[in-house]
């Protein structure tokens, strides 16, 4: 990992009310504080900042940035870790990719698990590995690049990374799986753009998004 030099742009607070607040997370920034003092600036800490009383529902990795929300009572982040759990919320990236993706849409079905003497790596494996779908679709093509839409059916740690990669066209700016001049951008082109969920007062179906600053 590189030295840690979290951003320091003011919190983006995209929906508040009596038992959630959504953000939006800057790349570059951990979800959760690391081990050592060094790491202890987070968003989860930011929003605390701010919601004393916010509690953790799920995770971005620290170079992703996008659309993550935060309990705000006990029993809202029971509700959301559930739905979270039982894949009922509904998750869409953007992401620029190495090279030309084809065809216009398809599935990465294939399963994943930390790669143990390389952690935090992730790696493809048939035998040991957990289920993990990814959905992508096309949205224009560049000179060597490929700007998509990804929707992760599972959750898995770098789920979206590491089938980008298998599929041949690792994630633009990617310090972890990309190489060469796939690896000569300011940061991971990674963005959480939409979550869909029910919310934990009556079950009402909302949407949250924010666009991908790349």
């Amino acid at each position: 990992m590189s030295e840690y030099n979290p951003p320091t742009d003011p919190l983006d607070v995209l929906h508040d009310d009596h038992e959630i607040v959504v953000v939006n997370k800057p790349a570059g920034l951990l979800s959760v504080p690391g081990k050592g003092e060094h790491l202890a600036d987070c968003l989860l800490a930011r929003v605390q900042d701010a919601y004393p009383q916010a509690l953790l529902v799920h995770r971005l990795d620290r170079d992703t940035s996008g659309v993550m929300i935060f309990a705000l009572t006990p029993h809202a982040q029971r509700h959301l870790g559930l739905q979270f759990e039982k894949r009922q919320t509904r998750k869409a990236y953007i992401a620029r990719v190495w090279g030309r993706l084809e065809p216009k849409t398809g599935e990465v079905d294939l399963p994943l698990i930390v790669d143990w003497p390389n952690r935090p790596l992730q790696k493809v494996c048939h035998e040991t590995g957990r289920a993990a779908l990814t959905g992508w679709r096309v949205l224009r093509h560049g000179a060597d690049e490929t700007r998509v839409r990804l929707t992760p059916h599972t959750g898995r740690s770098h789920q979206l990374r590491v089938h980008m990669l298998a599929l041949g066209h690792p994630i633009l700016g990617d310090p972890l799986y990309a190489t060469g001049a796939a690896l000569d951008f300011p940061r991971l082109m990674l963005h959480s753009e939409e979550l869909r969920l029910r919310h934990p007062d009556g079950g009402a179906g909302m949407k949250f998004r924010a666009r991908a600053p790349f």
